[in-house]
């Protein structure tokens, strides 16, 4: 879908796209298809139950005939960027180099689209490799601002997505977890140079980002584990009509039947939230 004969760079024709460089010059990750089978399978238990750390999850695969071992389970995880959730030792600490913002939303009553933004990232399988998937979503409406796809796990495409987000509307706060994508000094910069409040969940603590792990799920159920994709651009392509309906089309029963993009831009009022 490159444009031919417009005078546009490679660099320029991806953006007027909504492209990342990233997720064009995608390359298959060269795991083996049982390693990609397992991470199928530890991402589907691990949105059922994301308390199970790695002898659990080593325990479960065993159970279903795949004779691994915790060091494999173990390194799957850093690939997937995934943890099990539960309380741990020291978590206030501040990872080196990197200044951990505090965690605002705890008791905080959220009544308002751009009051409160949020953003993740996630791993999403394709037929023969993955890529991470990151949003920022409005916590409010549940409106997907917008969204990027890379091979790797790097602060580049978590920053297109807050550039693009940003560009629609500045929140009062940002919340994101302790990745170190989003505590990167280029990432919080563009938040702080806003005069955006940063929020940060404790590590690991994905009910404090309950809101866009709802959204993984949504994704990963309604529309990820019911494709195939064979490249990057297929999944973009997929995903770009997905979260148009899923903004503009499906209605949802938290929103008392309204859209997002409903509520996001004052459409509807909603009566109980």
């Amino acid at each position: 879908m490159i444009l031919q004969g417009h005078g546009l760079s490679l660099r320029g024709q991806l953006a007027l796209l909504g492209l990342s460089n990233q997720s064009w010059y995608y390359q298959p990750v060269p795991e083996t298809t049982l390693n990609l089978l397992l991470m199928r399978l530890i991402d589907e238990q691990y949105l059922r139950k994301p308390y199970f750390g790695v002898p659990r999850m080593t325990h479960y695969l065993n159970g279903l005939g795949h004779a691994v071992n915790p060091k494999r389970v173990s390194r799957l995880y850093h690939l997937m960027g995934i943890e099990a959730v539960y309380p741990k030792p020291r978590t206030t600490i501040p990872a080196e180099g990197h200044k951990i913002y505090p965690y605002l939303l705890r008791d905080l009553e959220i009544v308002r689209p751009n009051q409160v933004f949020t953003s993740d990232l996630t791993y999403i399988p394709m037929e023969r490799g993955f890529l991470y998937l990151v949003a920022v979503m409005d916590w409010y409406s549940r409106y997907v601002l917008s969204w990027e796809l890379s091979n790797s796990m790097e602060a580049g495409f978590c920053m297109e997505a807050q550039s693009r987000a940003l560009n629609v509307a500045v929140p009062e706060i940002f919340n994101t977890d302790q990745g170190a994508q989003f505590t990167s000094e280029a990432f919080t910069q563009g938040l702080l140079d806003r005069k955006v409040a940063i929020s940060m969940d404790g590590r690991g603590r994905w009910m404090d980002n309950v809101m866009i792990e709802r959204l993984w799920r949504t994704v990963k159920y309604e529309y990820v584990y019911l494709h195939s994709h064979t490249d990057g651009m297929e999944l973009w392509k997929g995903l770009n009509d997905y979260f148009h309906a899923y903004n503009h089309e499906n209605p949802h029963s938290s929103l008392e039947m309204a859209t997002p993009a409903d509520v996001y831009y004052g459409r509807t009022k909603l009566s109980t939230k």
